[in-house]
């Protein structure tokens, strides 16, 4: 495997990369991962300038290790699992020729990391996959959007300062401070809650930290707190606590949403979710069920509701709701 001065360097050669070299078999072994080739590493946003940003997402792996009580993906027709794990391992040439094609007709856009799995998962402590990725993308100049639970994101700290100097953005959006934008996710700021619907997840004060380091090195980093646990962390007075904690460290934005609940099998998102709440929180089933009725999907008075107290609440502490 490569060391890591050979991965903090910024001269990238596709050839010399972890992903070809013999230990990618044993590192895909070791975590449980399975080699997918893909036609297409980039996919293009359906949403003109979504809450997120992103012209195009970008997966490096299929499959999450935090694997999230209440991840959306888990039952929907996003992707069949978090515990089916692949490693897409011929995305750095399949990203290279996209952006490269896209560099010549001058079509610029945000990728957005982590739509769908958490580009910091734990192989990628030892993979290098997200970040061979970034070395491209800094290459054709492309900025990007992070978005992740995991400090390892700190490693990559060099590399976002490239990005940051060569990257150009879309002219819709030229007054944007920063090529850089990274996300942190969160559903609550109370550790014993978290470690029931997240437990595999990096804590909650290593992400904390990780945003003021980040904060420090001038990026431009926010919160999503997606979701928000009806009757855990959703309330307008636990929202105020949740965010007087993000204005003291200083992000530069708050946004979120309400939990989704799709599938009906054992490791489906609704299955599970409801279960953890029978073992932890049973007062709350009734009054969740009675939101969703039959609908993946909070009933709109309630998500109504949500969104305007993060309003609110945002004015508040002068934090703004969305990245722009």
């Amino acid at each position: 495997m490569e060391n890591n001065e050979n991965h903090n360097s910024n001269n990238f050669d596709i050839n010399n990369s972890i992903i070809n070299n013999f230990n990618f078999y044993e590192l895909a072994k070791k975590h449980g991962f399975k080699e997918k080739n893909v036609k297409t590493i980039l996919n293009k946003s359906k949403e003109n300038r979504g809450v997120f940003l992103g012209d195009y997402s970008l997966n490096p792996y299929l499959g999450c290790s935090f694997d999230c009580k209440y991840c959306y993906i888990n039952g929907s027709k996003y992707a069949g699992s978090t515990k089916s794990f692949y490693i897409k391992s011929n995305a750095l040439n399949i990203l290279k020729n996209q952006l490269k094609r896209k560099s010549k007709i001058g079509e610029r856009g945000i990728i957005l990391f982590g739509s769908a799995t958490d580009p910091y998962i734990d192989i990628e402590k030892e993979l290098f996959l997200t970040r061979d990725l970034l070395k491209i993308t800094n290459r054709f100049r492309f900025p990007i959007h992070l978005v992740t639970k995991s400090d390892l994101v700190l490693r990559d700290i060099d590399l976002f300062k490239k990005i940051n100097e060569n990257g150009i953005l879309p002219k819709d959006i030229e007054k944007l401070d920063s090529k850089v934008i990274i996300t942190f996710s969160f559903s609550t700021l109370d550790e014993k809650v978290a470690k029931i619907f997240e437990p595999n997840a990096p804590n909650i004060n290593r992400r904390l930290k990780a945003i003021k380091k980040l904060k420090d090195e001038e990026f431009l980093v926010g919160v999503s707190l997606m979701p928000l646990l009806p009757f855990i962390s959703d309330s307008y007075e636990s929202i105020d606590k949740i965010i007087s904690i993000f204005s003291d460290i200083e992000v530069d934005y708050v946004f979120g949403g309400s939990l989704t609940l799709f599938g009906e099998r054992d490791n489906d998102s609704k299955t599970k979710y409801y279960k953890i709440l029978n073992e932890n929180f049973p007062k709350f089933v009734e009054p969740t069920k009675n939101i969703f009725k039959e609908k993946e999907y909070p009933n709109i008075s309630y998500q109504n509701n949500i969104y305007k107290n993060l309003e609110n609440v945002c004015r508040k502490y002068n934090i703004k709701n969305s990245i722009i």
